[in-house]
């Protein structure tokens, strides 16, 4: 019966043919684990509570460039705060502003016309995980059309990548990796995770590329990215995602040629093709919360007309971005780029002469095997070990057991200090895993 019109019955909001089935797996799912952030700063006061609260602590735990570096430059937050004044406080348009997509696509990538790519292909997010849940719902819809499928991730994801897809309708699924070669994509994994999924009767929704990587810090060259995401399309991927959010935190700050990958793929294949950046990292801008994803026109109209349903977009932070380009970005940005690259020096080397194992690329994390201490100490795992090192030494690092069970005798170390705090940082470290041999 047609009841359009008919204002004395309820009616649904679309055609009936369109509504949504009834399904209970929301009742089913595993909760969502929070942040353990919370539990590592709570060790950290402990070892204040026991040693004093003048003693110094090292927090190696983090991922925020903004708390540990200068962060975002004062001339560029001021210069946004200018443009912010000039262009008023009305809503912007849910892509952000055309002097945003402009400035991205030339001044930052440096699109060439040969890629077919532009202003239109850029689309702004609030932040990374805004981004990247705006990337899950468009390979949802524009993919295979259904949730329950999975999203491609690597051995020992970044922990948000465990629960952010999770949470938007994906089943997560690690792909098989060997640690000594830091858990990696290969061609044959790739593949064998496919075959996987279709045995469990899921098909796959994408995958995700990172480099630099979190937790792990490695890094991988364009050719092997390049590789990874052709065979990843070929195995019949709807999606690939690049996630180059550290992309420009290496010696340095050259960020990775997207003309270059682009241009490794035919047209239609960089309809599937999508990158994540931002200024989180290279500008320590944590809490300014600006990034975009480059994608395909139909991804960019996709998820801008979601957009116009949902968050819609500060315009100060596309200012900051913007600001950073008239400047030129690599300058804007050696401010913790430089320090960084120093850090990482200096840990490579200490890493090098110590007998702990270790993956170290670009971006600012080093991952630690530590399972002759933690065995050792007599811990189960990572967990107990970096309790043991932030109470007892003031050393904060993140239990690769919290990334998943492959990272359960890894720890995360992040160098992203100034390089005198990362030598003090380095030394508190290693004498607690001393401490244990002794």
């Amino acid at each position: 019966m047609n009841t359009q019109g008919n204002l004395s019955i309820p009616e649904f909001a679309v055609e009936t043919s369109h509504l949504i089935p009834v399904h209970d797996y929301p009742a089913h799912m595993t909760p969502i684990q929070p942040s353990r952030m919370f539990t590592i700063r709570n060790a950290l006061a402990k070892y204040k509570e026991k040693y004093g609260q003048d003693a110094p602590v090292y927090d190696a735990s983090q991922g925020d460039g903004g708390a540990s570096l200068p962060g975002v430059p004062k001339a560029l937050l001021l210069r946004a705060a200018d443009m912010q004044v000039a262009h008023g406080t009305g809503y912007d348009n849910p892509f952000g502003t055309q002097e945003y997509r402009v400035t991205m696509a030339e001044k930052y990538w440096g699109f060439t016309a040969e890629t077919g790519f532009g202003p239109g292909n850029i689309i702004f997010t609030q932040g990374g995980r805004d981004g990247l849940n705006k990337a899950y719902a468009a390979m949802i819809a524009l993919g295979n059309g259904r949730v329950g499928d999975a999203l491609v991730v690597s051995r020992v994801p970044w922990v948000s990548y465990n629960w952010g897809p999770y949470s938007m309708g994906l089943n997560v699924l690690r792909a098989p990796g060997d640690p000594a070669q830091g858990w990696k994509y290969t061609p044959e994994s790739i593949k064998a995770t496919a075959d996987f999924a279709a045995e469990h009767g899921r098909r796959i929704a994408g995958i995700v590329i990172t480099s630099p990587d979190n937790p792990t810090g490695l890094t991988l060259s364009v050719e092997e990215q390049i590789l990874l995401a052709k065979t990843a399309l070929e195995a019949g991927y709807p999606f690939v995602l690049f996630d180059w959010m550290y992309h420009r935190i290496t010696d340095d700050g050259t960020p990775t040629d997207i003309n270059r990958v682009l241009l490794a793929f035919t047209p239609a294949e960089r309809e599937r093709l999508m990158v994540l950046d931002g200024i989180t990292k290279s500008l320590g801008a944590s809490n300014i919360r600006s990034a975009h994803l480059v994608a395909s026109k139909k991804v960019v109209d996709y998820v801008n007309t979601q957009a116009s349903h949902g968050v819609t977009p500060s315009y100060y932070a596309q200012a900051i971005a913007i600001a950073a380009c008239e400047q030129g970005f690599t300058e804007a940005a050696a401010s913790l780029v430089q320090p960084i690259a120093a850090s990482r020096k200096l840990l490579r080397g200490l890493l090098e002469q110590s007998d702990v194992p270790f993956i170290m690329g670009h971006g600012y994390y080093a991952f630690l095997d530590l399972t002759r201490y933690i065995q050792a100490g007599g811990y189960d795992n990572s967990e107990g070990m970096g309790s043991y090192l932030a109470e007892e030494f003031g050393i904060a690092v993140v239990p690769g057991v919290h990334f998943s069970s492959a990272g359960e005798m890894w720890v995360r170390f992040s160098y992203a200090l100034p390089p005198e705090k990362t030598e003090k940082a380095a030394a508190q470290f290693f004498a607690g895993l001393q401490a244990l041999v002794k």
